[in-house]
């Protein structure tokens, strides 16, 4: 069955900074009903394609807020354009805590959903936060070690990391961070992302956000996205239901760190692989993840009594 859905604009602090989302409630539900927080991956924001993920969820049934992490989006928090997965995590943890004191949702029921830099944030909150009773983790990152050493030869990461010296000497000084552009195809613009794929979907879905996402990141971000290791959790997450969903071509988030990340996890769990690469979840197989999503979150947070 399927509900018809309301969504409003919410705002909740979060360690004293305005956090800003929207709450979706499924209409005609009678008792409380389970909640679902989700927000998005590297650098992106609410209004690229998560609008479509969380209507699929409400429709089944589900309250669900969706939401900018500070410093992003429509969200307060300085320094702006920052992407930091410690700051990031604690948002979900102070988003899972707002979603459950509200009318109408079951605090005992409560599932995350993460994609691509959330989906490694997911996996680390499914593994320490007893509240969260089902997760889906969508193109999950599993290691930022990994990736860097796949990406960089010794040499040039050797000039990235002097370059992010220079950075913190500056900031210590009292200057402001340095940046990057975040998906750019012109090399001379240093971009975090320079792949067609990368580029087409940020440039293309940031346009859909009326303005509020930005196409750069500080260089700090690049800093902790190196040192992000939450496939490190992912053996700690059973019991709690974990559903991964991975592109088979995904050189973005590896298509192979996930499946052996996956390999370490206690049941019950499932694998979604799906074709295509790492954006293909957002467009040609939105139906096959979300619907996967979906159903995951219907089985296992209607079994929580």
């Amino acid at each position: 069955m399927d509900f018809e859905l309301d969504r409003r604009d919410v705002c909740f602090a979060s360690e004293g900074v305005s956090i800003r989302g929207w709450l979706y409630l499924p209409r005609g539900v009678v008792g409380d009903v389970p909640g679902i927080v989700m927000a998005h991956g590297y650098g992106a924001v609410k209004e690229m394609c998560l609008a479509a993920f969380a209507e699929s969820f409400a429709r089944a049934g589900f309250a669900v807020l969706v939401f900018d992490y500070r410093g992003l989006g429509a969200s307060d928090g300085t320094p702006r354009q920052e992407v930091n997965p410690a700051a990031q995590i604690e948002d979900y943890r102070n988003a899972i805590t707002w979603l459950c004191a509200q009318p109408g949702v079951d605090a005992g029921r409560i599932g995350i959903w993460g994609s691509s830099y959330s989906g490694g944030h997911v996996l680390v909150l499914a593994a320490t936060d007893p509240r969260v009773g089902c997760v889906v983790a969508q193109i999950p990152t599993i290691s930022g070690n990994a990736v860097t050493k796949r990406r960089f030869t010794p040499e040039a990461l050797q000039a990235v990391v002097a370059v992010q010296n220079a950075d913190r000497l500056d900031r210590m000084a009292g200057k402001p961070p340095q940046t990057r552009v975040l998906a750019s195809y012109d090399p001379a613009d240093r971009p975090v992302y320079r792949a067609a794929d990368a580029v087409e979907w940020y440039q293309t879905a940031g346009a859909q956000s009326e303005g509020n996402w930005k196409n750069w990141v500080t260089l700090r971000s690049l800093e902790y996205a190196r040192a992000y290791e939450p496939g490190a959790y992912v053996p700690y997450i059973s019991p709690c239901p974990l559903l991964m969903i991975v592109a088979e071509n995904d050189v973005v988030t590896p298509t192979d760190l996930a499946v052996e990340s996956y390999a370490s996890a206690g049941e019950p769990k499932a694998i979604c692989m799906i074709p295509g690469g790492h954006f293909s979840a957002y467009g040609a197989e939105f139906n096959a993840a979300s619907t996967a999503a979906r159903n995951w979150f219907t089985v296992h947070l209607s079994e929580i009594s």
